[in-house]
């Protein structure tokens, strides 16, 4: 399993310890979580077959140049680019090329915007023109696997009771979790503590208490959950090369629940579902 956070830098972080934020991190992540979400609402009526991953890259990174915010990803440990994008069997952190999409794909794409010095992190999946109907219930599976994780992510619960969620939804799909990405802090940092697995036991992990900001991401492959990770060092693949999907929420834990930060402001944080009304 792979951590962020182990793989951060770590030197503003004292491991081990996960941060309770403020109103004034709740707000920060509230500008940041927004932005992102008009970055993802703004790339929808761009992903139609023809178009790069490159050029939405492209498109990502002016629209955060022009709003006075940085994405993350961007020289992050040699990464070269604003977002992910990973199409069909790509699980996680493909990189954009000048491969064009076509009909019937279906694509993640995944972004950070940092606006004032917080990070604002959240992806979706975009069908590409008219999909198989097993790519929509993959969708379908995410996107709901993602709602039961955020619907148990508050005081008193443990970071287990969200991966139980979703796994046991998941799996009662006859879909699969993917166990070596997770979901992760984040504030000030790209990547913190907690971490949040998509699976697990009711109970385990750590108590989520008011304050705790972190991500929700879970990855759900129709075959089975093995990645592999190819040359690159980052574009990650189902072995079975059966399709992934991906969707992800920035959320802080509040008094009585939680609050999403990356809510889409044209009400499409599933771009499938909008195309379907």
């Amino acid at each position: 399993m792979v951590s962020y956070v182990d793989a951060q830098d770590g030197a503003q972080r004292v491991a081990g310890t996960i941060p309770l934020h403020s109103e004034v991190g709740f707000a920060g992540m509230r500008k940041a979580g927004n932005l992102t979400a008009q970055a993802l609402d703004m790339l929808t009526a761009h992903v139609r077959p023809g178009i790069t991953t490159l050029e939405l890259d492209r498109l990502a990174f002016e629209f955060a140049k022009d709003h006075g915010a940085k994405p993350a990803t961007l020289f992050y440990r040699g990464f070269r680019h604003s977002t992910c994008t990973s199409l069909n069997h790509v699980v996680c952190h493909g990189i954009p090329s000048n491969k064009t999409i076509k009909e019937g794909d279906i694509l993640n794409i995944d972004i950070t915007l940092v606006v004032d010095g917080w990070h604002g992190d959240s992806s979706r999946m975009y069908p590409v023109g008219e999909i198989s109907r097993k790519a929509e219930r993959l969708i379908e599976i995410t996107y709901k696997s993602l709602e039961l994780g955020i619907a148990v992510a508050k005081p008193g619960n443990t970071t287990g009771d969200i991966g139980a969620a979703i796994q046991e939804y998941v799996e009662g799909q006859r879909a699969s979790v993917v166990r070596d990405f997770v979901g992760h802090g984040l504030g000030q940092l790209f990547h913190d503590e907690p971490s949040i697995m998509h699976f697990g036991k009711k109970g385990d992990g750590a108590e989520l208490k008011e304050g705790m900001i972190f991500t929700i991401e879970p990855m759900v492959n129709l075959g089975k959950p093995n990645v592999k990770i190819l040359s690159d060092g980052w574009t990650a693949v189902t072995r079975d090369r059966s399709l992934s999907a991906q969707c992800e929420h920035s959320i802080g834990i509040t008094k009585h629940g939680c609050e999403i930060f990356t809510s889409s402001p044209m009400g499409i944080f599933n771009p499938l579902e909008a195309q379907n009304k």
